[in-house]
């Protein structure tokens, strides 16, 4: 792989080997000498510092971690998967589908800043609101999958809620999202209960971008999320910060310091020009009574 090459995907295998490992019981030194490779090719590769990744060591970690056929599939995918400055994650090619790759990073950062225009955030959606959404998508899924679905998103939620170092999280939504019926007016009226209660909490941030503030950028945004990892002791990112994108097809991941500052400008343009936090609360509960009517 290019030293030029996206990081994201390397950095994201090392995290998923570094998990399957500990979840296996190994140590380092163990599990590098059962694939026949040093502990410092292992070491490497959990820390996403290696541009040489031999898929056969993949191959064999996932069958010593004893990791099933969609997560095996996924570490090969992201194994090859590292060409260019930025990095376009195509849903279901060399990666399954069902192998969230943003996952990863969400739970592992230290901070989000999001802006939602279109609908609620995945780590702030009420259970309901995520069976709606899942059902519109998936119309011939089973019940089964249905609620994994939803669990899956559940799950991620304690990212904002854990005792040690829960995420910050920073959104934006445009009103325009909140207004938007999914399911029935009975979901959002909890949905935004719950986006009102989330906002007591002393690490999330969250306004309202209201239709009457017009488009404060010029232009239409979509959905983003700045994924940032916090400072190591000397003051140094722990991880370069990044931009992701979700399309219908697929997600774009940015590393180039310069989108990052230019999305960072971005939230911070339609955060001026939304409503204060103690305004949007109040707004979200004034909805959801009115959904309840």
């Amino acid at each position: 792989m290019s030293e030029t090459g996206s990081t994201v995907p390397r950095r994201q295998l090392g995290r998923h080997l570094r998990d399957l490992r500990l979840q296996a019981g190994m140590t380092m030194p163990e599990a590098a000498r059962l694939i026949e490779r040093g502990t410092t090719t292992l070491q490497r590769l959990e820390t996403g510092q290696t541009n040489k990744i031999r898929l056969l060591d993949i191959r064999e970690l996932c069958s010593v971690y004893d990791a099933n056929e969609v997560v095996t599939a996924g570490l090969m995918g992201l194994a090859q998967e590292a060409s260019g400055k930025c990095w376009w994650h195509d849903f279901g090619k060399l990666i399954p589908a069902d192998f969230d790759v943003y996952v990863g990073l969400e739970a592992s950062a230290r901070r989000l800043t999001s802006y939602a225009p279109d609908v609620v955030l995945g780590l702030l959606q009420a259970p309901d609101y995520t069976r709606a959404m899942v059902r519109s998508a998936l119309p011939g899924a089973s019940s089964q999958e249905v609620d994994r679905r939803v669990d899956v998103k559940q799950r991620r939620q304690r990212a904002l809620t854990r005792k040690r170092q829960p995420v910050e999280l920073n959104a934006v939504f445009l009103e325009g999202a909140l207004r938007r019926v999914v399911g029935s007016t009975r979901i959002m009226s909890a949905q935004l209960r719950h986006l009102a209660d989330m906002s007591t909490l002393p690490n999330v941030t969250l306004r309202v971008l209201p239709n009457s503030a017009g488009i404060p950028l010029g232009d239409p945004i979509g959905l983003f999320t700045v994924i940032d990892f916090g400072m190591d002791k000397k003051g140094e990112p722990i991880e370069p910060s990044v931009v992701y994108l979700e399309n219908l097809t697929g997600c774009l991941y940015l590393e180039s310091q310069d989108d990052v500052r230019h999305y960072h400008d971005a939230h911070g343009a339609v955060q001026r020009a939304a409503l204060d936090e103690t305004t949007s609360r109040s707004l979200l509960r004034q909805l959801a009574r009115e959904y309840a009517r």
